[in-house]
């Protein structure tokens, strides 16, 4: 659980500590991260830039890159049963009907869990020992010191940029060029109770202007509608009657889907765009980036919160072996081991935005040739490869700390 604290308590609890850590940003990343450092004694100050945290949120499917870190957290039963399996995936033509339904569970059964699970759920899970945080608060300024909007300055060893794909904090560090991936597409997210038959079953339909995604979390369904911005602006209810009209055969669960868009009186618009950060670490000022503040995902792989999740387990898990004497070497070691994973599972997730966004009925065909073709093993392979050879971050940090 999340609890509103004064940003001047939070200091006063980290005075003593080893480590002195301010995580800017109560998402995924940061959430886990703080959740790490509480483990290890440490009281880091944690910031969220909302007033309240009242975002709906969205459905995340999240692979067993993950496990590490909620096993770490003692939290990982909970978060199963906060959750549903992603067993199965099904790949719908542009008209609507299956073209083919691959096992997610037999790809990665012996790697670990493949669970759906809402955001709101997941922050809940992450915070379930009790996380303070201090609303409403941004970062201003980073010298020898950090300003805080509401007037408060302090001296931390570590601060983390964790605010998101926009992050603020992000535009006070020295981290390079930062680069944006903007697709021209978005979508909105909704709720659906209809599961049908096969609750752990996962379906897109990749259309010809549109594409329409079904994502199983606990008890109902996520619900991504989505096209071109430009020809969004028809709202989500004539936007769905096109979409049920250029697909005829989506079956009962999607038109389920549909009519949940139409349903909802303010569903989210989540724009697909994505980040890419030339540095995450500022030795200098022991600044770091973290989760889509550093790179922010499209959704299109289903691996962004997964990603970010595993990049703060590998800082929490380093930084048990740091103190100020050696928490440059530490950071650094970090970035070039784990921004190459990232940047690959992201550059994966830009290839499939490629292939889905694509107009024209003859892309469709072509699209629709080759995922016959193909199966999800091999559209994911290099995020299974991810997932099969996930560092060991104590080990990372001995060679480090041994000089090798």
């Amino acid at each position: 659980m999340l609890i509103a604290t004064k940003l001047q308590d939070q200091l006063d609890a980290q005075r003593e500590d080893r480590l002195r850590a301010l995580i800017a940003g109560a998402g995924v990343a940061g959430l886990t991260l703080a959740a790490l450092l509480r483990k290890q004694g440490l009281h880091p100050v944690l910031i969220e830039r909302m007033p309240r945290m009242e975002h709906p949120g969205y459905m995340l499917a999240l692979m067993p890159t993950v496990d590490p870190a909620l096993n770490d957290l003692g939290v990982h039963d909970e978060y199963l049963a906060r959750s549903a399996p992603l067993a199965r995936y099904s790949f719908r033509s542009h008209r609507g009907r299956t073209l083919r339904t691959d096992d997610l569970g037999a790809m990665l059964q012996i790697h670990g869990d493949y669970q759906g699970i809402d955001r709101g759920a997941l922050s809940e899970v992450l915070t379930s020992g009790g996380c303070p945080v201090s609303f409403d608060t941004t970062v201003t300024a980073i010298d020898h010191e950090v300003w805080f909007s509401s007037g408060e300055r302090a001296s931390f060893d570590l601060v983390v940029a964790a605010d998101g794909i926009h992050s603020r904090t992000r535009d006070l560090l020295d981290v390079g060029e930062v680069a944006t991936l903007d697709t021209g597409w978005a979508g909105w997210v909704t709720w659906s109770d209809a599961l049908g038959d096969d609750p752990a079953l996962g379906e897109e339909l990749w259309g010809d202007g549109f594409f329409l995604g079904a994502y199983p979390v606990k008890d109902r369904l996520g619900i991504f509608l989505g096209g071109p911005v430009d020809e969004l602006d028809i709202g989500p209810a004539a936007f769905a009657a096109r979409v049920r009209d250029a697909a005829p055969e989506i079956g009962p669960r999607l038109r389920s889907a549909l009519d949940a868009v139409t349903a909802d009186p303010e569903p989210y618009l989540w724009p697909l765009t994505d980040v890419r950060a030339e540095r995450w670490v500022d030795t200098d000022r022991h600044t770091v980036l973290l989760g889509d503040a550093a790179s922010g995902f499209l959704p299109t792989a289903g691996i962004g919160a997964g990603m970010a999740m595993e990049s703060a387990w590998m800082l929490g898990r380093m930084l048990a072996h740091a103190d100020r004497t050696n928490l440059a070497a530490l950071l650094t070691e970090w970035e070039r081991v784990q921004k190459p994973r990232v940047e690959s599972a992201q550059s994966n997730s830009r290839m499939l935005a490629k292939l889905m966004f694509r107009r024209g009925r003859v892309i469709a065909w072509l699209r629709e040739t080759a995922m016959r073709l193909m199966t999800v093993r091999s559209v994911l392979g290099p995020i299974v490869r991810l997932v099969a050879d996930q560092p060991d971050p104590d080990e990372v940090a001995k060679r480090v700390l041994s000089g090798r």
